[in-house]
């Protein structure tokens, strides 16, 4: 059996969960890397990322690099003489820092590689309508998320389920491969695999403005997916066009209902305490939505305070 001093590099929640098996399980954790102290909430004050917190709990020693090629901060990692690194929703590395341990810089991924590299796999995987995701562990080379695998593990996603439920999930599968991966590269019998190649494999870019925005154009399928796997962040969101105002409203939960009607594509329609939205093929039902300045409040909350025009829509 290898003694293994392990460095781990991570920022958010669903790293912790990884973080908190191994202390749990005994393993000789010699340093944490984590993203520098950000600001936060209305007072703008800096808060540390969800790992940095739970490292300090536990005692253990936490570096916070903002240049990962800085010389004094490679000469600080060499001095914890890790010999693994392990890497859970963290950022691209240098290959002077994941080349460094003697047993390598090993990877754990939201997606079953090749499938969905990059920033948003889980938000991706409900986006496109997967039936099934999982968790990679792979060893980390020159290319972002294309190493040896290492470990795959694969999971059902719910046809109801939004990205958020589908997060803890994974972020508990996760920790789980995490730890079988550290005991066979304990056990020195690891056996990795290259990724399969894939004519046209699918991409978890990265979320922003534009790809978050609802396109009522598009079918009742493809916008149920669409809010399901962007909740509960980013968030899907649009236009709401009421006469004498144009608002950005955020989309949190929906239903749909698929059945011819006449209506124009984003019209609005409230009835019984129900907002429907038409689309091409039938109705989204706004279940949860945000005003701007407002709380995201239930329809019929909503509707308490809230009066639509008969020619508001959507856009």
């Amino acid at each position: 059996m290898r003694d293994l001093n392990i460095l781990f590099m991570g920022t958010p929640d669903f790293a912790v969960a990884t973080l908190k098996t191994l202390v749990e399980h005994n393993y000789n954790v010699v340093g944490i890397i984590t993203a520098p102290d950000r600001p936060a909430g209305r007072g703008r004050k800096l808060k540390a990322s969800a790992v940095k917190e739970y490292a300090l709990s536990q005692g253990l020693t936490v570096l916070q690099p903002t240049n990962l090629k800085n010389e004094d901060f490679i000469t600080e990692l060499r001095s914890l003489n890790a010999n693994l690194n392990i890497v859970v929703a963290f950022r691209m590395l240098p290959k002077v820092v994941w080349d460094m341990p003697e047993y390598g810089t090993f990877n754990l991924h939201a997606s079953l590689l090749p499938q969905y590299r990059g920033a948003a796999p889980i938000n991706w995987a409900i986006i496109n309508g997967e039936e099934k995701t999982g968790n990679t562990t792979f060893f980390i080379d020159e290319k972002i998320d294309t190493g040896h695998i290492i470990l795959q593990q694969e999971i059902e996603i719910d046809k109801e389920e939004n990205a958020g439920e589908l997060h803890d999930k994974l972020m508990i599968q996760g920790s789980q491969l995490v730890l079988n991966t550290v005991k066979e590269i304990e056990k020195g019998d690891v056996n990795t695999i290259p990724q399969p190649q894939i004519e046209h494999p699918k991409t978890a870019y990265k979320l922003n403005k534009e790809n978050t925005k609802i396109d009522w154009s598009q079918s009742c399928d493809t916008i149920f997916n669409l809010v399901r796997g962007l909740c509960p962040y980013p968030t899907a969101w649009s236009y709401l066009y009421n006469p004498e105002e144009k608002l950005t409203i955020k989309v949190y939960d929906v239903s749909k209902e698929i059945i011819s009607h006449s209506y124009s594509i984003g019209k609005l329609i409230v009835l019984n305490n129900e907002i429907k939205v038409a689309v091409k093929d039938g109705f989204i039902i706004l279940k949860k939505i945000q005003l701007p300045g407002k709380r995201a409040m239930e329809a019929k909350a909503l509707l308490n305070g809230y009066s639509f025009d008969e020619k508001a829509k959507l856009s």
